[in-house]
């Protein structure tokens, strides 16, 4: 009688090289279920994991998916990908880029399934960059690929990852610094990799002294992650490079395969968009089921078991860790790779948490009590949704009642060399600090002392000593001359928003260019904790107004004229109580989260000056600037 699947051991076959179909081989481990240290005979089902991180990388890999799969019955393949690692193919890994992707996951896939262990039945799974390779693959459609599981993931990088709104976001300028310390071209030379992490430790010095350069920055040791530095930098418009799709998976979402799929993150995940509106493209298409897990967390807190995002708490619900998340994982893959009748098609396909509800108080981790609790849907979006406008009106109001009155304009100065900063938002990458005097760079990993260069997540909207931008006396940023806020008065009753969010506004500018940028703000009342009240950002976003009429082409505006712009932004689900203010906050730079708009009109990335420019919003009757918010009527 075999034993119980929670008794397995296992047994590693590692440095395996699986070849692909141009003769290059990737370097993969194996991990096999055992009894007494001998490898069990028979066929098992595989979770594969294809990763730029490091296939050993022990919290990300070996302890959440083959430490936990493997004891419970299955075999368990994580593969360094393509110029990663101990894989061939060095020179041809250009971060999220990679034109062999798709073709590699297929072979990879197609590999295992021809092995004398396999029951034919292999499943992906993986965060991130390692959820784009899954969706790559499927797009290729391995035959014996039988469910996913894409958690954290982009699915559009010149949207929502390397740029986003026609900006760059900075903060893959410090993703690029946690592939290139450990790159195989480097690998052997440690001065290199000491110049590359003392880059990585001084980032904010190259943020500060923009435009970025080529051969300027430590990734010059690494050419291929340094080309790829400059596409997402240079490339403002959405050309060719962009169109591959290693970097668009969307455009090509009706070429995926019918599989059951997952598709999880965080409303303060970078990439909560890409999340959602895969789900939808998916489930629109596919008979098998689909679904959509969306939690409070940043880009790691399902991973890592966080009640928190930033500086607001959400309570003992919200933490998931290795158990929490594996847990789910394995049922999932239970139903449709061992054929286990846990009736998890039953579910209901849509599951998201719902911030906000509690009772605003410090705790005793010293972040906001900001609450919330978990509800299951049938669709998204909401069936139940009611999409309402709420309007700019003079005096900062922010109210669902049209505006009367004629046209008003407020205007306020953008100077880019004091740019608004960015004090939390979304990140999935940063900078290297408080590395110890004594760190051996030979020994030891950097990435375990990587931290964001603001608060990664949800925190009060208020400058802070150490944070990039941030400069004394520390304003409130709505203090700010050049932040424009509106806002509802104190809710009677409590309003829940969720899902996608449009921000629709008149504009004009003294400059040919220049950038307008959205904020969705909880504002909570005063209190004994908090005395300037709490503004929580909830969602952000930017507009580089030369690409205001599409991404394709950059058409420069006229000094002073009016133009409509449209600033999408990212979905959230949030429940603002009684005696809270739904806020919106209008400015013109968001820095380090995207690069600062010169306002010349020059070439991305390649500006030679930076002027100030006098920017200007209206809104009346003949001009209507609001906010299009998701209003979840009661069940």
């Amino acid at each position: 009688m075999p034993l119980a699947i929670h008794e397995y051991g296992i047994v590693i076959d590692s440095d395996v090289m699986v070849p692909m179909r141009d003769k290059v081989a990737l370097a993969t481990d194996i991990y096999y279920p055992a009894v007494k240290e001998k490898r069990l005979e028979g066929l098992f089902p595989t979770i594969l994991g294809r990763t730029s991180y490091g296939k050993d990388w022990k919290s990300l890999w070996i302890d959440p998916v083959a430490n936990y799969f493997v004891p419970k019955g299955y075999i368990v393949v994580i593969q360094d990908i393509r110029g990663r690692g101990k894989s061939g193919g060095v020179g041809q890994y250009f971060h999220t880029a990679n034109c062999n992707e798709g073709n590699d996951g297929y072979d990879t896939v197609e590999w295992i399934a021809s092995q004398s262990w396999s029951n034919g039945r292999i499943g992906m799974t993986g965060s991130s960059h390692s959820g784009i390779i899954q969706t790559v693959a499927s797009l290729t459609k391995p035959p014996h690929l039988s469910a996913i599981w894409v958690d954290v993931a982009p699915t559009n990088i010149f949207a929502h990852e390397a740029r986003e709104g026609g900006c760059m976001s900075l903060w893959m300028f410090a993703a690029l610094f946690l592939h290139a310390h450990d790159a195989p071209e480097i690998i052997g030379d440690i001065e290199k990799r000491k110049d590359v992490l003392h880059g990585w430790q001084n980032i904010r010095a190259f943020l500060k002294d923009t435009p970025l350069k080529p051969g300027q920055t430590p990734l010059k040791w690494v050419p291929n992650l340094e080309k790829t530095l400059f596409e997402y930098y240079y490339r403002g418009e959405y050309d060719e490079f962009w169109q591959m799709e290693c970097c668009n998976q969307e455009q090509y979402f009706d070429e995926a395969p019918d599989i059951p799929a997952v598709f999880s993150g965080g409303w303060y995940d970078p990439f909560a968009v890409a999340t959602t509106h895969q789900y939808v493209a998916m489930s629109n298409k596919n008979k098998t089921p689909q679904r959509l897990d969306m939690g409070p967390w940043n880009h790691g807190g399902r991973r890592n078991g966080q009640t928190y995002s930033g500086d607001i708490d959400f309570g003992a619900e919200a933490s998931y860790g290795i158990d929490g998340y594996g847990k789910q994982r394995l049922r999932w893959f239970d139903r449709w790779l061992k054929d286990i009748p846990n009736e998890v098609e039953n579910d209901k396909p849509v599951r998201i948490f719902v911030m906000g509800g509690g009772d605003g108080k410090k705790n005793e981790q010293g972040k906001l009590n900001h609450g919330g609790f978990w509800r299951e849907e049938q669709q998204w979006p909401l069936s139940r949704t009611n999409y309402v406008k709420f309007y700019f009106h003079g005096g900062g109001f922010l109210s669902s009642d049209i505006p009367n009155h004629e046209t008003t304009q407020i205007s306020y100065l953008y100077d880019p060399n004091r740019p608004v900063p960015t004090i939390a938002s979304t990140s999935a990458a940063g900078e290297i600090a408080n590395l110890p005097d004594e760190f051996n760079l030979e020994t030891e990993d950097p990435r375990d002392y990587m931290q964001a260069m603001f608060y990664d997540g949800g925190a009060h909207q208020k400058e802070k000593n150490g944070l990039l931008g941030s400069n004394e006396p520390y304003p409130l940023l709505c203090d700010r001359s050049d932040v424009l806020m509106f806002e509802t008065p104190p809710l009677v009753k409590d309003v829940e928003i969720t899902g996608d969010i449009q921000v629709m506004i008149w504009i004009s500018s003294s400059a040919i260019d220049t950038d307008f940028t959205a904020k969705l703000i909880d504002v909570y009342p005063k209190s004994e904790d908090y005395k300037d009240g709490y503004h929580l950002n909830l969602t952000d976003s930017i507009i580089r107004c030369r690409y205001r009429n599409g991404f394709n082409r950059a058409q420069m505006m006229k000094p002073d004229k009016l133009y409509e712009i449209n600033i999408p932004l990212p979905p959230i689900s949030n429940v603002f109580k009684v005696n809270h203010r739904i806020r919106i906050d209008i400015s013109s730079s968001n820095f380090p989260r995207f690069d600062v708009n010169p306002n010349t009109g020059e070439d991305v990335g390649k500006h030679t000056y930076m002027v100030k420019a006098t920017n200007t919003v209206y809104f009346g009757k003949e001009h209507l600037s609001y906010v299009l918010l998701p209003v979840i009527l009661s069940a």
